[in-house]
């Protein structure tokens, strides 16, 4: 027998935890609320992802760093996850360019420590909300070396765009030998299975030089503008 054959009055309700998860809902919209609020004139922004894991003496967060720079003094606002590694490399970069840095920090049990290079600074309880945050407010993702949480925000940017949830932007991948075998098997793997397209590659751009992710940036907006159609607005809204 399983849960569905019994009728659902020998379900048991623990109330008190159901009015606790009620409420925290009203923490939630908070977040949405608060951070919208707050970055809603920041734009345009570039968000920037990689490993919390990546030491100040890695050439990836040299290279992290150098692109947050070269982004920020073209007028970019950089947003980066507020962390430690690249965060905080992103955030640094930003922070001595012309440009404003922001930090979406997220509160974890451990690894998580709010870097010391943000102008504007804003602290999330909840991934989905902040994940949220990343995607609004970004008119391009770049994306540097890094484990699972870098890998997810990789995925949901690219689901997002394929799936038209979201606006089209540019994808950057840095550091390409990083990335070579995950593109391979893209290719070899989930091309072949039929499981994306071969157009679906055309949403990831791969480059490792910073004035290049610049250029690349303004070329991809040059015809249309960095502001959001009235069309895209709508998207997002539904987000």
């Amino acid at each position: 027998m399983s849960l569905y054959d019994k009728p659902a009055t020998h379900l048991s309700v623990d109330k008190p935890w159901s009015a606790k998860e009620s409420w925290r809902l009203f923490g939630i919209m908070a977040e949405f609320v608060e951070g919208t609020e707050r970055l809603d004139t920041i734009q345009p922004a570039v968000s920037i992802f990689g490993s919390a894991r990546t030491d100040p003496s890695s050439p990836h967060y040299k290279l992290a760093e150098q692109i947050a720079k070269q982004l920020s003094d073209a007028g970019f606002a950089v947003i980066s996850g507020g962390g430690p590694g690249i965060m905080e490399a992103a955030n640094k970069g930003a922070y001595y360019g012309k440009s404003p840095s922001i930090g979406l920090n997220i509160q974890l049990p451990h690894e998580q420590h709010r870097n010391a290079y943000q102008d504007i600074s804003q602290t999330f309880r909840h991934f989905f909300a902040r994940k949220y945050m990343f995607v609004k407010f970004a008119t391009a993702y770049v994306v540097l070396p890094g484990g699972f949480g870098t890998l997810d925000e990789l995925m949901e940017a690219l689901t997002l765009v394929q799936t038209g949830k979201t606006r089209k932007m540019p994808i950057i991948l840095v550091y390409s030998q990083f990335w070579r075998g995950l593109l391979d098997w893209f290719q070899n793997t989930l091309i072949t299975e039929g499981f994306i397209s071969a157009e679906d590659m055309n949403l990831i751009q791969v480059i490792d030089e910073p004035d290049q992710i610049v250029n690349a940036i303004f070329k991809y907006y040059e015809s249309s503008g960095f502001e959001p159609t009235a069309a895209e607005r709508e998207i997002q809204l539904n987000l």
